[in-house]
């Protein structure tokens, strides 16, 4: 079992891997950069140590200074939590290269899988369907025009090293495209410094489906079930659930099924997730595999009542999976809630500031993860989310019940958040009934309640 390790992340995940190392009798050491001083995850950590100033390119993305202080500390371990340095295969490079052990996939598998070009030809190799796209990177527009019709409008432009919704465009006609391309190739630089893109058929009002997969070091591969995350919001998921109230058990075990065999085709390693896009018609297609733990996790523990966080260290710690596909049972239904320090009225601008009041929902089946506290100061460097509402139910509609009590107990006071629209959603009757798409923030007024 992996000892002591360094988390390398802050907030909310850093917080929730804090609490699965206590369980499982591993040391912890927290990293924080001068904005986070007085963060949650610095005072719970067994050791803490600071790592540069407030901008997350000196601090949180900062390799040198991560890999220095899991040294100096005396960790043999880093979990790298979501976001930041989580899919970086140079900082796993480096890391194996220390021989400090990263709670993740190997370097090799991330490079293979974050560039979504080869992510795509790899699947297209082990027979997992695919939606129809460029086998080769593309980088100009007249490669790209030409490329796209082949394909067939509508067409999605997409960052071939790209994630979160960032350097993601789409054309409905060929005069769109140029502009479209040139847009979503300069956000992609900006983002992740490369302008690798690549171009797929655009799905029209799919679902967004990812399933949950855990594999160990001798290549045993089983999958936790599926979340449905469509409600988005310029491509950022604002509510996840699980499963997904509009799958068959037929058509369940089809897509889990499938997902394990991408996972193997991958060769991957510890936890990931295989994301779907769900037509009209029941069809499926893979999207893209995420080779870290994903913002909404909880729903999956919900359900399926297995702690992704301590098998992720387990499985890093070398050990089998304690259990076989046969052992996993999706019971009843859980969702999720992103609260943001955000203003919606105002196109959803943050909102940083030090909160006066704070009240926090609990009772049977209400979770709530987060990192804040009354008096703290929530820092404008970083991304808005401050916690995660999760409710698990009976069933779907008990479920939605469930969290609309639960934002209705909500008093965060000092920063304004997106809690009375999140409430808007959950009472909006195209959600109650499960009719959602990717599209439906984009077709749906939502109006913030009290």
């Amino acid at each position: 079992m992996i000892r002591k390790l360094l988390i390398a992340n802050r907030g909310e995940i850093a917080v929730r891997i804090i609490r699965a190392c206590r369980e499982l009798g591993v040391q912890t050491v927290a990293v924080y950069s001068e904005a986070d001083n007085d963060a949650l995850h610095a005072q719970l950590a067994d050791e803490a140590i600071c790592i540069g100033p407030a901008p997350s390119d000196k601090s949180y993305l900062n390799m040198q200074q991560i890999i220095s202080a899991t040294m100096v500390s005396g960790a043999d371990a880093i979990h790298p939590g979501f976001g930041f340095l989580s899919e970086n295969s140079r900082f796993v490079r480096l890391c194996e290269e220390c021989q400090i052990t990263f709670v993740g996939p190997s370097s090799e598998t991330i490079e293979k899988l974050g560039n979504k070009s080869v992510a795509r030809n790899t699947m297209v190799k082990a027979g997992i369907p695919v939606i129809k796209g460029t086998k080769d990177a593309v980088y100009d527009v007249e490669t790209g025009k030409k490329e796209a019709a082949k394909i067939g409008y509508p067409v999605m432009i997409k960052a071939a090293l790209g994630g979160g919704g960032k350097g993601m465009r789409t054309a409905f006609t060929p005069a769109e495209f140029k502009t479209a391309f040139q847009t979503a190739q300069s956000e992609a630089d900006k983002a992740f410094g490369d302008r690798t893109m690549y171009i797929e058929h655009f799905v029209q009002n799919p679902r967004h489906i990812e399933v949950q997969i855990l594999a160990d070091q001798k290549g045993h591969v089983v999958h936790l079930g599926e979340r449905d995350c469509s409600i988005q919001r310029n491509h950022q998921k604002v509510l996840e659930e699980a499963p997904c109230a509009v799958l068959s058990d037929k058509l369940r075990k089809k897509i889990g099924e499938t997902a394990v065999r991408a996972a193997k085709a991958a060769g991957y390693c510890n936890a990931g997730t295989i994301e779907f896009l769900l037509d009209e018609k029941n069809n499926f297609y893979f999207m893209e595999m995420n080779t870290r733990i994903q913002v909404e996790h909880p729903v999956t523990e919900m359900v399926t009542g297995i702690d992704l966080i301590k098998e992720q260290i387990r499985i890093a710690s070398g050990e089998d999976l304690s259990f076989s596909q046969k052992d996993v049972h999706l019971d009843g239904h859980a969702i999720e809630c992103r609260i943001n320090a955000e203003i919606p009225s105002k196109n959803f601008r943050p909102c940083p500031g030090t909160i006066s009041e704070l009240y926090l929902p609990g009772g049977n089946g209400v979770r709530l993860d987060t990192a804040i506290y009354r008096g703290y100061t929530i820092p404008p460097y970083y991304d808005s989310m401050i916690g995660k509402l999760i409710v698990h139910g009976k069933n779907r509609k008990e479920a939605i019940r469930k969290m609309i009590s639960a934002l209705g107990e909500v008093v965060i006071e000092g920063v304004e958040t997106n809690v009375n629209y999140l409430y808007g959603i959950l009472n909006e009757p195209d959600y109650q009934m499960g009719r959602t798409t990717i599209e439906y923030l984009n077709t749906h007024e939502i109006r913030e309640q009290e």
